[in-house]
Order: structure tokens, then sequence, then C-alpha cells
């Protein structure tokens, strides 16, 4: 055999003789051998696996925290508006407080002109300054709390006094009103001070 022959013999695949057993190298290596590839291949997947895995992790976390932010911004916007509109609706709060007594007066003046007689010009003119200032100031949010017959509630009623009354259904409930109270825009700005039936 020449050379050239041997050499091309080398090279030629074993065909039938591949399973065949060749004395000092094992069968299970040169399995191990042709398999080894598809194991390289596999421990790339698995990282590859891995990398996706950990991207998606990543991912999740920043998305989450994203959303997290996202709605404590939202609850913040909201929060600060509300407060806005608080704040306009009670900005004028102290001075209508300052307002109530010019209230109380008027009233005082209006019931004693009542019991005099002339003057009728005077007194009709306080009347008509008193509804002026009521309409301006419920146009402001302020209401006059109905507190007379009404169940005493200490969310709207201060009790100066308490008296004992005959009949059963008056007790608990307010017998006369002392000092007016008012809500302005739902919020008590005056307690109705009361006497209270026991």
């Amino acid at each position: 055999m020449t050379e050239k022959e041997h050499k091309a013999k080398q090279t030629e695949p074993m065909g039938e003789f591949e399973d065949m057993h060749i004395e000092g190298v094992d069968a299970d290596e040169i399995a191990a051998s042709k398999e080894a590839p598809v194991e390289k291949k596999g421990r790339k997947e698995k990282k590859a696996d891995a990398a996706l895995k950990a991207l998606q992790a990543n991912y999740d976390e920043l998305n989450d925290k994203y959303l997290r932010l996202f709605s404590d911004f939202d609850n913040f916007r909201r929060r600060t508006m509300k407060e806005k509109l608080e704040l306009s609706k009670t900005a004028s709060e102290d001075v209508i407080i300052g307002l109530l007594s010019v209230v109380d007066d008027f009233e005082r003046a209006i019931e004693l002109s009542a019991k005099t007689e002339g003057h009728e010009s005077v007194i009709e003119g306080i009347r008509l300054i008193y509804s002026k200032l009521i309409k301006y100031l419920q146009q402001k949010g302020l209401e006059e709390m109905d507190a007379a017959g009404k169940a005493f509630d200490t969310d709207f009623h201060e009790a100066l006094t308490n008296v004992p009354v005959p009949e059963e259904d008056k007790k608990g409930k307010v017998i006369d009103v002392i000092q007016k109270g008012y809500v302005l825009n739902g919020k008590v700005i005056r307690f109705a001070k009361v006497v209270v039936g026991s």
C-alpha cells in the first residue's frame, strides 16, 4: 500500500467498523466525545435562560417601582387638589367668624326695634342691611343651624345648662337657643349655645 492510499484510508469513515471495540479505547469515551457538542449547547442554553430570567426579574422589579412611584405621585396630586379646594372654601373663615358678632348685633337691633314704635324707616333700613349681609354670607357658604326642638348633638350644639321638663318627649332635646350656631361649607365654625331638657 502506498503512502497516499494509507492516508486516504485513515481519513475515510469507519463505516461498518464504527461500532467495533478498539483496544485501549473505551466505547463510552467515544460516545461521550460525540455528545460533547450537544452538552456544550445545553450549557449555553442554560446560561441564556438564566440571563433571561435575571433580566425578567430586573424588569419586574423596575416596573413595580415605576407603578408605585406613579401611584404615589397620583395620590399626592389628588391630595393637593383636595387641600386647595378646601382652603379656597374656608379661606375667608376668620373674616366670617368676625362678622358673626355683627350679625348677632343686627338681630338684637331688629328684635328690639320690633318692640318700639316710630322710626319705621330706620328699622326698615336696618332690616335691609341685615338681609344684604346675610345673603352675601350665604353666597360664601354660611348656613345657620336650626337647633330649636332638635335632639341635642355635641357635634353641633354646646349645652350651657340643663332644665327639667315635664314632658317625656322633650328630654334630651334643645329647649332654647341662647346663641345661634353656624356652618361654613359643611364645617362648624360656631357651635349653637343651647339649653337642653332633662
